[in-house]
């Protein structure tokens, strides 16, 4: 006779049900939640940028308005005729570019020949009470428009620029143009590079090699300021 199989159920007494892994109360507080924004902040960056934006539209807009309101220069303020040539070809809008009457133009400067007589240092001072300054020269053309002038100038025969020395043969431009040996215009011969003559004259020949060291005593002048753009 066949045996017959018997099933039977067993539980063990140490047996426990699928282990539980509880989190640490103190890790529970380090979980992070994703941070929420108020939801008027996008408006606020908005009207921010919005701002900014105006602000510079704004600056652009009264930036050349306040430089057309600046005070008149030294030069405008002392003479009330002016003579103006167009400062841009016919057409292409308003331009003009104006010195004081009785003064030369040449590029962007005006040029006056005086027909008196006074020290260097006194023509200096003269040149900048009219809001200028004697002549500096920087360009051939330049050295060229002046000597052509003198010509046509009855007046005088020595003119002073603002070249002079402080040291024997150290030669100085007043406003600090570099002095170039190559760019100079001396007479032949000149200069003298003594302690007698520390002053420069442009004398009215018409040769375009003029300059001549002399003493600082009484002369004519040319004095030189910037345009007047209107």
């Amino acid at each position: 006779m066949a045996s017959e199989i018997t099933y039977a159920e067993v539980k063990f007494k140490n047996a426990s049900p699928a282990a539980v892994v509880e989190v640490p109360p103190e890790m529970k507080k380090h979980e992070r939640h994703p941070q929420k924004y108020p939801p008027w902040l996008p408006w606020l960056i908005s009207v921010l940028l919005l701002l900014v934006c105006i602000a510079l539209i704004i600056a652009l807009l009264v930036a050349p308005c306040s430089r057309s309101g600046d005070q008149p220069t030294a030069l405008q303020q002392r003479f009330t005729e002016w003579r103006c040539v167009s400062a841009v070809p016919q057409g292409k809008g308003q331009g003009w570019t104006c010195c004081p009457k009785g003064w030369k133009r040449f590029q962007k400067s005006c040029y006056y020949l005086s027909d008196d007589k006074m020290p260097w240092a006194q023509s200096e001072q003269n040149c900048t009470g009219m809001g200028s300054h004697l002549v500096v020269i920087n360009t051939n053309a330049e050295q060229t428009f002046v000597t052509n002038e003198l010509r046509q100038s009855p007046i005088g025969t020595n003119y002073y620029i603002g070249l002079r020395a402080q040291v024997v043969g150290q030669w100085q431009w007043l406003d600090q143009t570099p002095y170039n040996e190559t760019a100079a215009f001396w007479r032949t011969g000149e200069p003298s590079n003594v302690i007698a003559e520390m002053c420069v004259v442009i004398h009215s020949t018409p040769d375009i090699h003029n300059w001549n060291d002399v003493p600082c005593e009484r002369h004519n002048r040319i004095c030189e300021a910037a345009a007047v753009t209107v």
